[in-house]
């Protein structure tokens, strides 16, 4: 790793480091290369998945209820982990816990590209979502400690930047080729020989680091308890289907996931490093922008599951067909989220969601009417364009409000919040969709029929995003900042939070840098002593593995 001090006198922040002067070593684009590569395998898999269902479903018999499993689990685990990854790289090394993730996740993925039984594909996705979330928090914080501060870290952070976001929209294409050309089984294969090499160039050139002021405390019943207690209620949502909602069977479960919940906050409110600090509610920016993330988690997510069935089972594509029809919405969601921070000073953070909440609730409203006869352009290009639009615009000025009453210490925490929310919606919202599709098609398979299914959930969703917006426009406040970004924006990590700069001295001074934006549109002062301001009364770093945060939903989050 390269790291280097300022020359005696001269102030930290104009410092140029050797580095910097000659351009990176070729080693560090070796690193560079590894952490990419660890982020593309991470957001694909949210996605790829989507459009190699049907072909799963027929292998391996899938019920249609049970079919939301494969994406949800990976979801569930990835989402419920994913705060506490970023913590156990600060404590245990974030070259260790690179490691550690993207081998758990390279087995799991063998695993599921073997499994001979639906359960034995479901655990894998378990387990795949588990190291997801060790690995994603630890790429970025890779680069941000081998790099000095100065032009080859922007550089770096930019391609580990454009490698998210065009793994999250390649999901489909590459689903679509990979299950066409070979079969379903290589969308989960393709990530054995990638992580080998990954895990290869890893060992040989990325060095070790982590955080020696960090407590050493993880929050891992918090995390088990809120991923099981979300688990349970999803699983009773997709039982009351076949069991009835006053079966046990539906009951039993439900009534788990509401204990664990419970439980879950009595451990939050008592631990001394909360994986969730609960004191940020009582915050009016925090807990409305959160409930309406996670609402429109809920009512957005599952779109590209239905969608991709809908194509393959109702329209007749082949899966490389259905691939290539989602370029067009992935296209719609990047544009929404790129506009969105300019858009934000002329309209304001508020208005600006709302209006989100509003395309994307018509953009539902319009999908719902898809039939067996239904055409590319009318029930899936048109609908289905309006609709990610929406989740774009919507997504970066309900994170700018959720950050912007709080402290600089807990921007990063809560931006990472934001994200979780987003994702754990979309799971349970993914449980209780797929249920009243295949409630509303009466267990038919015929194409009328599945179509009807996939229109009602949609209509449910329409109806979601209807009350989240009337929800909004009462209760979510206005942000405290609404100014345009005079610089390029920093990306949100794996998590949602905000990247900061290590510290380059003990006695660094801050250097205060009027107008500098995160990517969501919320100032914060000072980039050189972020570290530093990014830990709370508690020593807990703000960002994952002592750093920051990840990637915009449901493009990456395309499952």
């Amino acid at each position: 790793m390269v790291r280097t001090s300022p020359e005696p006198g001269t102030p930290a922040s104009t410092a140029a480091s050797p580095t910097e002067r000659r351009g990176a070593p070729a080693h560090l684009w070796a690193v560079v290369l590894a952490a990419c590569a660890g982020q593309f395998l991470v957001v694909l898999d949210v996605s790829v998945v989507n459009v190699a269902l049907p072909s799963m479903r027929a292998d391996l018999g899938l019920s249609g209820a049970g079919l939301q499993w494969v994406v949800n689990l990976y979801t569930l685990t990835f989402a419920g982990f994913l705060l506490l990854g970023g913590r156990t790289a600060d404590l245990f090394g974030r070259k260790r816990v690179f490691l550690a993730g993207l081998g758990l996740f390279t087995a799991a993925s063998l695993a599921g590209g073997l499994a001979q039984e639906p359960w034995q594909l479901l655990a894998a996705r378990a387990v795949q979502g588990t190291g997801a979330a060790v690995l994603a928090p630890a790429t970025l914080t890779i680069l941000t400690t081998s790099f000095p501060k100065g032009r080859a870290r922007t550089r770096a952070i930019g391609t580990w930047t454009a490698v998210g976001a065009g793994g999250g929209a390649a999901g489909g294409l590459v689903g679509g080729v990979l299950t066409e050309a070979l079969s379903w089984r290589w969308v989960l294969l393709i990530n054995v020989p990638i992580g080998a090499l990954v895990l290869i160039a890893a060992a040989l050139w990325v060095t070790e680091t982590r955080d020696g002021a960090a407590r050493r405390k993880l929050d891992v019943p918090g995390a088990v308890l809120v991923t099981g207690g979300l688990g349970a209620l999803a699983y009773g949502i997709v039982q009351s289907e076949t069991a009835g909602w006053a079966s046990a069977a539906s009951l039993v479960p439900l009534a788990a996931g509401l204990a664990l919940l419970a439980v879950f906050v009595l451990v939050e409110h008592r631990t001394a490093v909360p994986l969730v600090p609960l004191k940020l509610f009582r915050l009016r920016t925090v807990s409305a922008a959160n409930a309406a993330m996670f609402v429109c988690g809920l009512a957005m997510f599952s779109m590209w599951y239905f969608v991709s069935l809908y194509m393959q089972q109702v329209l007749d594509y082949s899966p490389l067909q259905a691939g290539l029809g989602f370029i067009p919405q992935s296209a719609s969601i990047i544009i929404g989220s790129k506009a969105a921070p300019r858009l934000m000073h002329a309209f304001g953070a508020k208005r600006l969601a709302l209006t989100g909440v509003l395309f994307a609730a018509a953009g539902a409203l319009w999908q719902s009417g898809m039939h067996a006869g239904g055409s590319y352009p009318g029930t899936v290009l048109g609908p289905g364009v309006l609709l990610a639009f929406g989740a774009g615009l919507a997504s970066t000025p309900l994170a700018a409000v959720a950050t912007s009453g709080v402290s600089s210490g807990d921007a990063g925490l809560v931006s990472g919040l934001v994200n979780t929310s987003r994702t754990m919606g979309g799971a349970l919202g993914l449980a209780v969709l797929s249920t009243v599709a295949v409630a509303h098609s009466g267990g038919e398979e015929g194409p009328a029929a599945l179509a009807s299914g996939y229109g009602q959930a949609f209509l449910t969703s329409a109806s979601v995003l209807a009350v989240c917006f009337v929800g909004m426009l009462f209760f979510l406040p206005r942000a405290e900042a609404e100014e345009p970004p005079h610089e390029p924006p920093h990306e949100e990590q794996p998590d949602g939070r905000i990247p900061h700069e290590p510290r380059q001295g003990e006695q660094k001074p801050q250097e205060h840098r009027p107008g500098a934006h995160t990517h969501d549109g919320q100032r914060h002062g000072d980039e050189d002593g972020h570290e530093r301001d990014a830990r709370d009364g508690d020593g807990r770093t703000g960002g994952p593995a002592g750093d920051d945060g990840g990637a915009p939903v449901p493009g990456t989050a395309r499952g």
